[in-house]
């Protein structure tokens, strides 16, 4: 039984376990990630397990992801979605290096104003992404 398997989590981890593979087996990333059991990346990419919150960091060194972007993932595997988003609701949510770099230049482009974003705005930016 595998009650995590179809998890945005899981898939993550599978898909950075097989894109990395060429670079590192999976028991060195389960090595780096402070795994004492290389088993732990199978449990983890077939949603047997979930991430334990404490190794977010190591795990994300280790697959080369952004912690923030696997922090929410995990969050949200740990304790379910209703939970995740009271708890994003509370403190905010993590903020990964993209998005920082996103808010950077929003902040340059529009001289630290603090602009609010309009529906042009909005539309321009979904027009960037296809959307």
């Amino acid at each position: 039984m595998n009650p995590y398997e179809n998890t945005p989590t899981a898939k993550l981890i599978a898909d950075r376990v097989r894109d990395l593979s060429h670079r590192k087996t999976q028991a060195e990333i389960a090595s780096e990630a402070g795994f004492a059991n290389a088993n732990m990346m199978t449990f983890l990419k077939n949603g047997r397990n979930k991430v334990p919150l404490d190794r977010v960091p190591s795990l994300a060194k280790a697959l080369e992801v952004d912690p923030a972007m696997l922090m929410r993932l995990a969050l949200d595997q740990a304790v379910g979605a209703t939970a995740a988003q009271a708890i994003t609701e509370i403190f905010g949510t993590p903020v990964t290096q993209n998005e920082r770099g996103w808010l950077a230049e929003i902040r340059d482009a529009s001289d630290n104003s603090d602009p609010r974003l309009t529906g042009r705005a909005r539309t321009a930016l979904r027009g960037i992404f296809g959307k």
